[in-house]
């Protein structure tokens, strides 16, 4: 699994309560193309509190794709909007697959 990203310092508790309150772990898109190749990727998994707004962590995920996405073709501009219409409304969440992650290593 990726690394978890703004977590530092929190205990399991404070996680916990976090979650109950609505926080989620978030994965922001980003495309980058060089003429003929274009790679869609997924950046590292944040830790997204409750009172938070994902903008802070996927701004710069924005500006990558809206700088360095278009260029490739055909895939360049499709994966292009794709990546910005998913940050702009807020990343993929995955709490449940992190939290299945870390009840699967806990039994094991």
């Amino acid at each position: 699994m990726a690394a978890i990203k703004n977590m530092e310092g929190l205990t399991n508790d404070q996680i916990n309560h976090e979650l109950q309150r609505g926080a989620k772990f978030v994965v922001f898109q980003y495309t980058i193309s060089i003429i003929i190749m274009t790679f869609k990727r997924g950046s590292d998994i944040y830790f997204v509190k409750a009172d938070e707004s994902t903008v802070k962590y996927s701004w710069k995920y924005s500006i990558l794709t809206f700088i360095l996405g278009w260029w490739g073709i055909p895939f360049g501009p499709i994966y292009s909007i794709s990546s910005l219409y998913r940050n702009m409304n807020g990343g993929k969440d995955i709490t449940r697959e992190v939290l299945n992650h870390f009840n699967a290593q806990q039994t094991a």
